[in-house]
């Protein structure tokens, strides 16, 4: 992991050991929104596809990306629940969010690195869709055991 990275080791670990996230956002009001998010990192930042799922407006529209383009300061939660709750764990990320464009230079990368966690979305033109990229300024690992 870069040097300058506001996670360390084991909070990316963390990260790339899971499979869903929650993404907050607020809007021109500063009225919150959260969404669950499919995500993949490289160690430096989260990017999340603007999928085929069904939608009920175009991706650019959608309202985490019409937030993300309004307050670009985003929070992003991972964690485990269990009964046993020694078993707890959270990761909360805080971050900067954008979009990158299909010509971006990291565009090709990230959807490279989603593919290789989802194999749905091989079968998904996320290629030609932005892709949100969070590049975190802090970060939070806390578990109920070590």
């Amino acid at each position: 992991m870069p040097a300058d990275s506001p996670l360390d080791d084991r909070a990316w670990r963390y990260l790339a050991d899971h499979r869903v996230a929650r993404l907050a956002t607020t809007d021109t009001d500063g009225r919150p929104s959260v969404v669950p998010i499919c995500y993949a990192s490289d160690g430096r930042a989260i990017y999340s596809a603007l999928d085929q799922k069904p939608k009920r407006v175009a991706p650019a529209a959608l309202k985490r990306v019409r937030n993300l383009l309004a307050h670009p300061e985003v929070a992003l939660l991972v964690d485990d629940y269990a009964e046993d709750w020694s078993q707890l764990a959270y990761l909360l990320v805080r971050g900067h969010a954008a979009l990158l464009e299909p010509s971006s230079p990291d565009h090709a990368a990230a959807v490279a690195l989603l593919r290789a966690k989802y194999a749905q979305y091989r079968a998904m033109a996320i290629e030609a869709q932005p892709i949100i990229c969070i590049r975190p300024t802090r970060g939070y690992l806390w578990k109920g055991s070590p």
